[in-house]
Parts: structure tokens; sequence; C-alpha cells
């Protein structure tokens, strides 16, 4: 059992919501466990055991407030002991070995332009050195909370240095002849508004055509094809390229009902899923440049499927895929790449090791796509840092395929939307903040420091937008780039510059 003693300036908490918060192992793969407060002290009781040692080192990630902002963040991974730890301290000194990490990988020491970068992370580690060192649990936590706050800033910093370096060499090799730079939005099947249309045409590469089950097959054998008919029309006259997908997803708000009526019978299932990946594919395969074949079979598992009946899905569907359009990207997208839901429900997989068996185990595709929600207080939708991004960037790449950022939003607003897609109304509140509450002007930071970060990995081939407007199909609540009235937000704005500053020579 861990165990760790909590302060929130400087005193015992008594109250924190743990919501979120779960234990992680070796390779951050999460763990069950159950979490305690009890008088200051959080409780984590797990039953992972090492063969050889009796124990292993686990950590604990939780949503925690700092001067910063309101961030989910790990400690390191500890060893069990008798003497509970000092969470302050240990989340302060994940972030300094994370800092570090990144500065060493990143060659930062070779830029005379991070000299300040790595001064300022000397100044930051001697205040953690402090804490360390300070008598007692009260003014440790204080001390600790500070490195960790300033911490938070300088990772960031870190992480937009790091990127800009990349976007200049982008820009400087970007022609000015049609460059492409990978930027699309996700439609609204429903929305054939001209006004919507024309707003796609003019800001966007390529539109991400949604292709869920339940609307395309809404009783089984009775298929309806105009909705998206229309859009892969309306891409060819506008000679937009067109993302396609998901073929495949267990996510709820993708599948038909009457699907369930097989849940009992896996080579029913299967026969069903090829049937339909077959029908989508040799209708629309002249048209789509890249298909989002498999998403979410990490994270979503409502037919209780085994890990071996996942990967023969995986695999089954990218060599369809692959077979049927041999000229088009196959992507395998990962929902929630932070793994959190792993911990709540040993059906799922964790996203990485989804990921390495897919690349293990000889599946054809040719990219990964992974989405970044934040913003609503569930698992894999909690505010994390810039850094912490650009982090998971690389552990995916170090996988060897091409990234797509499949999907990415964050609100503009801190109220409830009365159309809410989720079931619930759920406090965006709880959800964590970047910085500042949620409103229109830290939307539009958030985008271009995400795009940013993004968009200067040379491994990343796109980055597509959920929604364009806040819709009564929207996904995050505000999510969108406009209002429902197509009215543009300050974070739509911020994307027309941020696309001209690229390629403005």
């Amino acid at each position: 059992m861990l165990r760790f003693d909590t302060y929130i300036q400087g005193q015992r908490a008594q109250e924190l919501d743990l919501a979120g918060a779960f234990v992680f192992g070796q390779d951050a793969i999460p763990v069950r466990a159950d979490l305690i407060l009890t008088d200051g002290r959080i409780s984590c009781s797990y039953t992972l055991k090492s063969t050889s040692t009796g124990s292993v080192a686990c950590g604990l990630s939780l949503l925690w407030e700092t001067a910063a902002g309101n961030f989910m963040l790990p400690t390191t991974r500890l060893w069990e002991r008798d003497e509970p730890y000092i969470l302050n301290v240990e989340l302060a000194r994940a972030q300094m070995m994370r800092i570090a990490q990144k500065i060493e990988e990143w060659g930062l020491f070779d830029y005379a332009d991070a000299a300040d970068l790595c001064t300022e992370f000397d100044r930051v580690n001697h205040l953690f050195v402090e804490a360390l060192h300070a008598p007692g649990g009260e003014a440790a936590s204080v001390l600790a909370d500070r490195a960790l706050a300033e911490g938070i800033t300088l990772g960031e910093k870190m992480a937009l240095f790091h990127a800009e370096i990349f976007i200049g060499r982008k820009r400087a090799a970007i022609g000015t002849a049609a460059p492409r730079l990978g930027l699309g939005c996700g439609v609204d099947l429903f929305a054939t508004a001209p006004a919507y249309q024309e707003l796609q045409r003019n800001t966007f590469e390529f539109v991400a055509v949604p292709l869920p089950w339940k609307h395309i097959e809404p009783q089984e054998r009775t298929v309806q094809f105009e909705p998206v008919d229309n859009w892969i029309a309306w891409a060819a006259r506008s000679r937009r390229a067109v993302h396609a997908g998901p073929l495949l997803s267990f996510e709820p708000a993708y599948l038909p009902q009457w699907l369930f009526l097989w849940e009992n019978d896996y080579e029913t299932l299967r026969d069903l899923i090829y049937e339909h990946i077959q029908r989508i594919v040799k209708r629309y395969e002249k048209q789509v440049r890249v298909w989002n074949v498999v998403s979410g079979l990490n994270a979503f598992n409502g037919f209780n499927l085994s890990f071996e009946q996942l990967m023969e899905l995986t695999r089954m569907s990218c060599f369809l895929v692959k077979k049927l359009s041999p000229r088009s990207q196959v992507v395998i997208d990962l929902a929630m790449p932070w793994g959190e839901y792993y911990s709540r429900n040993p059906r799922t997989i964790p996203p990485m090791m989804y990921a390495d068996m897919a690349v293990q185990s000889g599946v054809r595709f040719d990219a990964f796509g992974f989405q970044m929600y934040m913003g609503v207080p569930v698992d894999g939708y909690f505010v994390r840092d810039l850094l912490q991004i650009s982090s998971l960037m690389d552990e995916l790449v170090a996988l060897g395929k091409p990234l797509h950022v499949s999907a990415c939003q964050v609100p503009s607003d801190m109220t409830a939307d009365p159309r809410d897609a989720w079931r619930g109304q759920l406090s965006i509140a709880k959800a964590g903040q970047w910085h500042l509450p949620w409103n229109q002007r830290l939307q539009a930071e958030w985008l271009q420091a995400f795009y940013r970060v993004a968009l200067s990995k040379p491994y990343v081939d796109s980055v597509t937008w959920r929604d364009l407007a806040d819709s009564e199909s929207h996904y995050l609540p505000n999510g969108g780039l406009c209002h429902n009235t197509l009215e543009a937000k300050l974070a739509f704005v911020e994307l027309r510059n941020f696309r001209g500053s690229l390629i403005r020579r």
C-alpha cells in the first residue's frame, strides 16, 4: 500500500476530490486500486505484486490545483514503505524529472537561445531541493508547491521553445505553391447550410467525414448513405481531401443498438463488421485519402471481447481496407491515450500496449491516430499541461509510425450546454483548468499552443479539430470553433492566423 500525506496551502488536506485519480505501475500502465482520503492522508490499496521482491513500485496520478493551473499530474513510481510520502513533494519530483529528461532528449543545452530555460531549471530545481530538506511536511509542501507551479510553467515554455525550432524549419521548407499543412476539421453530417460549407472550404485542407454505423445502418440490413454521399460529393466539387471514419468503433455514439443482439456471438459479430467495412470502403474508396479504420478499440469494449478478439478485429479491418483501397492511408486511432480508463475496466487495453501489439503482430496499417480532448471530468478528458502532451507524442512516435491527431478539442465556456452530448450534466470546472477557467480567449491560446506543438513534430501528418460549430451533434460542450449561429469564436480567428503564419514568406 502506498500512502501520501497531502497538504493544501501548507495545511493538511481535509477534503480532496479523487475523481479521476488512479494508480499506475511500470510503463505508466494503470493499476486497479482503492483510493481513500482520511485526515489528510491518501491510502492507495492494490494487489499488484512482484514475484521476486513481494512488491512493485507504483505512482499516483490525480487532479491537482497549482498556481499555474489545475492539472492531472503524476508522481514518480515509488516503493511501498512504512512512512508515508509527502504528495506535494512527489508531484514536484516527477515534474522536475520530466523536465530534466526532455532537456536531455531535446538537446536544449545545444541551443544558445535555451540558456535562459536551463538557468530557470537550475533555479526551480534548487527550490525543489530546499523542499526535500525542509523540516516537517507543512514547510516541505509549501516549497514543493512553488517548485511544482514554476516547473509546470517552465515545462510549457520548453515545449513551446522546442516547437518553435521545428515550426521555423517547416516554415522555411514550405514552398509557395499550394503548401500542404495538414489542417482539417470534422463535419456535421446533417449540417448542409452553404455558410457552414464555405467555412470548411475556405479554412481547411481536408474534411473529416464521420461514418457512424448507427446512422448508416439504423436497422439491420437497412442502410442510408445520403448524408455521407452529400459530403463526399461536396468535397470532390470543392477539391478537398477526405479523411473518413471510423469504420469500426465501439464507442456508444457510433454503434447501432441492433448490433448488441450479437454480443454473445463473436463469429456473427465479426462477420457483420466485415460486411459493414467492405460495403463502405467499396463505395468511397476512390474519394477517401485517409481511412480511420478502427478507433478506440483500446478504450471502449461494450461487447466484453477478449484481448485476442480485439486484436483480431483490428487485424481483419486493416487488412480489408488495405486490400480494397491500397492507395489510401490506413490509420489505427487511439482514444484516451493517457490510459487511465484501464484502472477501472479490465476488459480494455492500455493504449501503448495496444499500439505496440498492432506493430509487433504485423497488422497492415500506415499510421496511428490519437485523440486529444480536454475539459470534461471523465477518464481521458482531464486537463494536462503542454509538456505532458508533447512527451506523449514523442512516446507514440517511438513505435515507428507517422501520427495523425484525429480529433482535438477544448471548451470555450464553463457553462453547461443544454444540448450536451454527454449523458448527464457534467461540471467542466471539475475537469481541471489550463491556467485559468475556460473562455474564448483561453480556447484560442490553447489551440495555437497545441497546434504549434503538434505540427512541429516531423512525424505528425495532420491535425483535425473535432467540431466546426456548437451544433446539435457537438462532442464536447462549447468545443466548436464557431457558435451554433456560425459566428466565429476567437479560436477560429486564431486558427486562420496560425495557418497564414505558416505560409507567409
